[in-house]
């Protein structure tokens, strides 16, 4: 299967070479996952969550350390590694296995949680539907997903070989080579059609290099 000019074994390398770049091995949980889980009950440590695109394994790690059931999934097997090797570090047990986010190994209804944040967004809008189906079947009746999106008020938007509406290949950078769609409110309204509530806040900032960066944050039940 290709995504724009590239195959999917094509991109698979490239997140290879991307897992070894310093930034990309980052070990301190992303914001959104912070506060996500501070919001469930502490004493609920029965709930099953499924990491989706968990790279270099820092959110993974940090779901394994607060007691929950962790699955993580990513189709680099240079981040899978990387997480395994995090997890012995800390004596932490999470499930860790390689896969592509068009299928996903597991049976209907098995996950409370899913969270796929920095990836879904690394394809072509078919695909990422084909995704956000696969995530629906996976969760549970009232599972949640917390997922992140790459907002059109981005720096990054339209930058690089457009090869469809909205999704850019970048032509420099760490992310060479990689597809990135950008939405708004609406696609993902559309998107996420078949969950019950929905909840989109739009988070920006400058970096410290001057970049703006611009994202959807998502949470939405099934």
């Amino acid at each position: 299967m290709e995504i724009g000019r590239y195959k999917r074994g094509e991109l698979v390398a490239k997140w290879d070479k991307i897992l070894r770049e310093k930034w990309y091995r980052q070990e301190k949980p992303d914001e959104l996952v912070v506060n996500f889980f501070a919001s469930l009950k502490k004493e609920n440590k029965t709930l099953r969550i499924f990491d989706l695109g968990c790279g270099a394994g820092r959110n993974l790690v940090y779901m394994a350390s607060q007691g929950f059931e962790a699955h993580g999934m990513d189709m680099s097997q240079t981040g899978l590694d990387l997480t395994r090797k995090r997890l012995e570090k800390r004596n932490l047990k999470a499930h860790v296995v390689k896969g592509d986010m068009h299928w996903l190994p597991y049976m209907n209804a098995c996950f409370n949680v899913v969270i796929c944040l920095f990836a879904i967004y690394h394809q072509k809008l078919e695909d990422i539907k084909v995704t956000i189906s696969e995530i629906r079947r996976v969760l549970k009746k009232k599972g949640v997903l917390l997922v992140n999106f790459q907002s059109k008020n981005s720096q990054m938007y339209g930058k690089g070989i457009k090869i469809e509406e909205d999704t850019f290949i970048r032509q420099d950078g760490p992310e060479k080579g990689v597809p990135h769609h950008f939405t708004d409110k609406q696609e993902i309204m559309k998107l996420l059609k078949d969950f019950q509530t929905i909840n989109i806040e739009l988070h920006e900032r400058t970096s410290a290099d001057g970049y703006f960066q611009s994202r959807w944050a998502v949470v939405a039940t099934a």
